[in-house]
């Protein structure tokens, strides 16, 4: 069986989960899942592209599309003749979806989303193909951004139970894991929906006091604004937490911001970041920015712009914005296409020249680096390192840096 994943971390990890499911059950064969992601209408038209792709070049394949994309657009996806099954978010990672058919299924499987109660914990050591590992914690989203579809992919806020995810992370590091990314929807709001109501911080200290084995511990994009005490007093005490955060910053502008229907302003984010700094020397931002977003005018955009230098933002995801159905930002006045593309363009290159600095500056330091595939490794800031010589994954190694060609940086031989 095949799978083709699209969008986040948490995809990565539940296309991993049902590929198991199949194959545990006998079911995989001819079968090809496709787990969509539906945080852009690129992704979608992506998706579906590689959808009539697949039924030319494997004509006998099924096809079973599940994920983000087939929960939100489920019609595009059920016009489509190549797919076979469609499956909705909340069932696909269960066993019982992927076993052998007794009767004929329904071609849809769509499930009410938003009835969702629990996150169930994911009971696998690793993710074919990939050196760390993706521990996802929560699932699903309570806030209700104006330019995002994801909670009506995903459902509610809802979070594992802390002792299920340290046994998960503890699965891994008996597997000889070194590296575990603790990953979800809205990853902040972890653990307010537990019986016991907890944090992302206190996740993260009871991780590493019961895990001593775990090296190193990443957190995947969070909401600077919801950082708890617990996660503060972590970033400043526990250097088994890797000094990178990625930030869901989206915009640079107070009334962008607020249009969004986000939690921070601009000086939220300014202040966060200088905060980790003074707890954290050499700690790396990495943000996520939307370029065009319905009503921004050039000093908006132009804000959003000067945050890269402001937040001394590194590594940056950059989203021209594209509106969704039923979302309310898709009912404001909206930027012009061609405008939206220019902006974006400039945001990367902000981030190309962010990057290239932050490269520099890192020549002639010593980094423990975990080591990837294709001579390739990660510093702690999560910077990627062209290692001397080829070096089997997952091992932990101090390299010095001798240069780097703009995008990478290059160890010395």
């Amino acid at each position: 069986m095949e799978t083709l994943t699209f969008g986040c971390r948490l995809n990565t990890v539940e296309s991993e989960v049902m590929r198991r499911h199949a194959e545990a059950a006998g079911t995989g064969g001819d079968l090809v899942l496709v787990n969509t992601c539906a945080v852009t209408a690129e992704a979608g038209r992506q998706a579906r592209k590689a959808i009539r792709k697949l039924a030319r070049e494997r004509p006998g394949a099924e096809i079973v599309v599940t994920g983000c994309g087939a929960q939100v657009e489920t019609d595009a996806y059920s016009a489509m003749p190549e797919v076979a099954r469609i499956v909705g978010n909340d069932a696909k990672t269960r066993a019982e979806t992927w076993l052998p058919a007794t009767h004929v299924r329904p071609r849809l499987a769509i499930d009410d989303i938003m009835a969702a109660r629990d996150a169930a914990p994911t009971r696998i050591a690793s993710v074919a193909g990939h050196t760390r590992a993706f521990v996802p914690v929560q699932n699903g989203c309570d806030h209700r951004c104006t330019f995002c579809i994801i909670p009506f992919g995903r459902g509610n806020s809802r979070s594992v139970t802390l002792a299920d995810a340290v046994d998960q992370v503890r699965r891994i590091v008996d597997h000889g894991g070194r590296e575990v990314v603790l990953t979800g929807v809205d990853l902040t709001a972890y653990g307010r929906d537990c019986s016991e109501p907890s944090s992302l911080g206190r996740l993260v200290q009871a991780i590493l006091r019961h895990v001593p084995d775990l090296a190193r511990l990443r957190l995947s994009s969070i909401d600077s604004i919801e950082a708890d005490a617990a996660l503060w007093e972590a970033i400043a005490g526990e250097n088994r937490l890797m000094p990178h955060f990625h930030l869901s910053l989206q915009a640079g502008d107070d009334l962008i911001l607020k249009r969004m229907k986000r939690r921070h302003g601009r000086d939220d984010a300014i202040r966060f970041c200088e905060a980790v700094r003074r707890l954290r020397s050499g700690a790396v931002f990495g943000a996520d920015l939307i370029a065009g977003f319905p009503t921004e005018t050039e000093a908006q955009f132009t804000r959003s712009l000067d945050l890269v230098a402001e937040c001394g933002l590194t590594h940056l995801h950059v989203f021209p914005y594209s509106p969704r159905p039923d979302t309310p930002a898709a009912r404001m006045p909206p930027v012009a296409g061609d405008v939206i593309r220019e902006r974006a363009a400039r945001l990367r290159d902000a981030g190309a020249a962010a990057l290239t600095a932050h490269l520099a500056g890192e020549v002639g330091r010593t980094h423990r680096v975990l080591t990837e595939r294709g001579g390739m490794g990660r510093t702690e800031g999560f910077t990627p390192v062209r290692l001397a010589a080829d070096t089997p994954p997952g091992e932990l190694r101090d390299v010095t840096i001798a240069g780097h060609d703009g995008r990478v940086l290059i160890a010395a031989e």
